[in-house]
C-alpha cells in the first residue's frame, strides 16, 4: 500500500480534521458490494462468513475494512464493526464552529425565535438582553407608552417589567408617558 494511502487509512488528522483522503476511502469502502456485505453482517452482529461471499473475497473485504478503520479483529478473535469510525468522519466533516461572543451566547440562551424565554435575573446577562431589545427603538424618535408596550410585547408577555428595566438601566428615558432611547449601543455600520 502506498504510504499516503496507508496514512489516510489509519485516519490520521491533518489541520485538526481527518484527511479528505481518509473520508474518500471510507466512502469508497461503503460503495463496494463486497465490503458493504461484510460490513452489513458485522453491523447486524453476525459473523463475516454470513455475508454470503466466498472465503477469499470475504477475507479481502475484511482486510480493507480493517485498514479503513471500519472493522477490528478483537482479542477473542471476533470481527466487529468499529461504529466510532462514523462519528470520527462526522466530526472531521463538520465545519469548525464559528467563534461566538459572550453577548451572542447570552442572546442565544434567552431568545427563541426572537422572543425572550425569560428575563435574565443576573444583571450582566440582563444588560445584554436589554441592550438587544433597546436596539429596536430609533435614537431621537419619541414613542408613546402604548407604542413602547406593543414593541416590548413582541419580546415578552411581561412588557411592563421589560419597560421598567429599560428605564431603570437608562436605555429608555420616560417623561409624561413619552419614551425615547437614551442608551445602549448604536449600530453605526447599518446607519
Amino acid at each position: 500500500m502506498l504510504p499516503r494511502v496507508a496514512e489516510a487509512a489509519r485516519g490520521t488528522r491533518e489541520n485538526g480534521g481527518m484527511s479528505d483522503e481518509a473520508i474518500r476511502q471510507v466512502l469508497g469502502l461503503l460503495y463496494q458490494d463486497d465490503t458493504l456485505r461484510v460490513l452489513s453482517a458485522l453491523a447486524l452482529e453476525r459473523a463475516p462468513e454470513e455475508s454470503g461471499l466466498e472465503r477469499d473475497a470475504m477475507l479481502l473485504a475484511l482486510d480493507r475494512l480493517k485498514r479503513g478503520g471500519l472493522a477490528v479483529h478483537d482479542h477473542e478473535g471476533v470481527w466487529r464493526l468499529r461504529r466510532e469510525r462514523f462519528r470520527e468522519l462526522l466530526h472531521a466533516a463538520a465545519p469548525p464552529p464559528e467563534p461566538v461572543s459572550p453577548e451572542e451566547k447570552v442572546l442565544r440562551a434567552f431568545l427563541v425565535e426572537g422572543r425572550l424565554r425569560a428575563i435574565p435575573s443576573k444583571r450582566d446577562k440582563q444588560l445584554v438582553v436589554l441592550n438587544y431589545v433597546a436596539q429596536v427603538f430609533e435614537p431621537g424618535v419619541r414613542y408613546s407608552e402604548k407604542d413602547v408596550n406593543v414593541v416590548l410585547r413582541a419580546f415578552h408577555d411581561d412588557h411592563a417589567a421589560l419597560r421598567r428595566y429599560l428605564v431603570d438601566e437608562g436605555l429608555l428615558t420616560r417623561e409624561n408617558n413619552v419614551y425615547w432611547r437614551s442608551g445602549g449601543t448604536v449600530d453605526v455600520a447599518g446607519a
